[in-house]
């Protein structure tokens, strides 16, 4: 489904990732974790062309996501992302914010968009909400919408950006629980997350990064039971701790 293969990149003379190569299959859900500034971010957002990178491949299917004449706006229809700030229009309402894209990216009819919308709010627990504005919502609803808003593509596999790090603590399960709906429905997801027990409870590997490289790719039981770098070891004594 997603294969990256020697990806490195730069930002001037620093180099954020270094030789980064992951397989993800269709189906699997992989947690990438590591501390501040490991690359994480940068790696899955270079998975839907969002950030280039200077070496290496990506391809998505078939398709190579860093290539000349890649077609990005109609591979990122197919890659759903969710940020860590919902990037939600604050001007539109819920359902103009799902709508939209639907109309205008993959064609649909309004009609047909509307009733796509409908259909994800109420999967996401929020039918009453679509004629407010993300201002009006709690952050756990704006980031369900959000996650709502890339469904509505019908997108092959789902990129997550710290989706709960921007969330109050009682919002956190809301929006975990839509994700691990989601893996069990069978979505191939990649998850930046230092939310060990969503990886625990529906990880197919753990994938550890630090100063920009993967340091480890492994099962969660393999990874959870004795992980083989120090390095990783030290961090989930850490983060285990809270």
């Amino acid at each position: 489904m997603i294969e990256v293969t020697g990806v490195s990149k730069w930002y001037q003379q620093f180099q954020v990732l270094k030789d980064c190569s992951l397989t993800i299959k269709s189906g699997e859900v992989i947690v990438i974790c590591g501390p501040s500034g490991s690359g994480k971010s940068t790696l899955i957002k270079c998975m839907n062309g969002l950030e280039p990178f200077q070496q290496g491949e990506i391809k998505v299917g078939d398709v190579s996501v860093g290539a000349k004449g890649t077609d990005l706006p109609k591979l990122r229809s197919r890659i759903g992302m969710v940020f860590q700030n919902f990037e939600l229009f604050p001007h539109m309402t819920v359902r103009k914010n799902i709508t939209l894209p639907q109309v205008k990216i993959l064609g649909r009819s309004k009609d047909e968009s509307d009733a796509r919308t409908i259909k994800l709010l109420e999967r996401m627990g929020l039918p009453s909400q679509a004629d407010k504005f993300p201002a009006q919502l709690s952050g756990g609803q704006q980031q369900r919408v959000a996650i709502a808003r890339a469904l509505a593509m019908d997108p092959v596999a789902m990129l997550f950006d710290e989706p709960t790090s921007a969330l109050d603590p009682e919002m956190i399960n809301e929006v975990l629980d839509v994700m691990v709906a989601l893996a069990q429905d069978g979505m191939t997801m990649a998850v930046v997350t230092h939310e060990m027990g969503f990886a625990r409870r529906v990880a197919n590997r753990v994938v550890f990064m630090d100063q920009g490289s993967i340091v480890e790719d492994a099962p969660k039981e393999a990874f959870f039971g004795t992980p083989r770098s120090e390095r990783a070891q030290l961090f989930l004594s850490k983060i285990l701790q809270h």
